[in-house]
């Protein structure tokens, strides 16, 4: 009966490192295909995707009836700075997620009283500009994401001059 026990223990010990080891694995890899998909303008610039269909689904399970605009960054060159505009009368939002794939930030259309917004992400310990609304990360990297809400997917034209006022990029001045 010895004999069975020191094979079982190490097959216990070997699924639980490999089970830890996947689940702390996982989400940074699914984060790096995340940004490879939505990242064809670049880093810590702001994408304005076509909407999606059964064809084109850069992402899992996309909404065919949500704009989405995303900027996959890095903020190993600095803070980057998300400016966002809501579209007057449609629900927006705005969601950033890190490397981890954990939401670190959320703020939707209602909540920003319809007014745009500018939101700071940065580093623990990484300087700011004075005055700037902050949202503090442990992680490099990650994407924030942009939606907006159509009525029919037809009216994705007379909306995306307001949609591509959203941009981000590195901070570079700390005023």
């Amino acid at each position: 009966m010895r004999n069975w026990l020191g094979p079982l223990a190490f097959g216990l010990i070997l699924a639980a490192v490999t089970t830890w080891a996947a689940i702390g694995a996982i989400p940074y890899g699914l984060m790096n295909v995340a940004m490879e998909r939505l990242g064809q303008g670049g880093i810590n610039t702001m994408s304005h995707g076509n909407l999606a269909t059964p064809a084109r689904q850069p992402v899992v399970r996309p909404s065919p009836d949500l704009a989405y605009s995303s900027c996959p960054y890095d903020l190993s060159a600095g803070p980057l700075a998300i400016d966002v505009t809501p579209v007057p009368g449609r629900y927006s939002s705005l969601s950033i997620f890190d490397a981890a794939t954990d939401v670190i930030f959320v703020r939707n259309d209602v909540e920003a009283q319809g007014k745009p917004f500018r939101i700071v992400v940065a580093r623990d310990g990484q300087a700011v500009p004075a005055g700037a609304e902050v949202v503090r990360t442990t992680h490099d990297r990650g994407i924030a994401l942009v939606r907006l809400l159509l009525k029919d997917p037809k009216e994705i034209g007379g909306l995306n001059a307001v949609r591509r006022q959203s941009t981000c990029a590195t901070v570079t001045k700390l005023k």
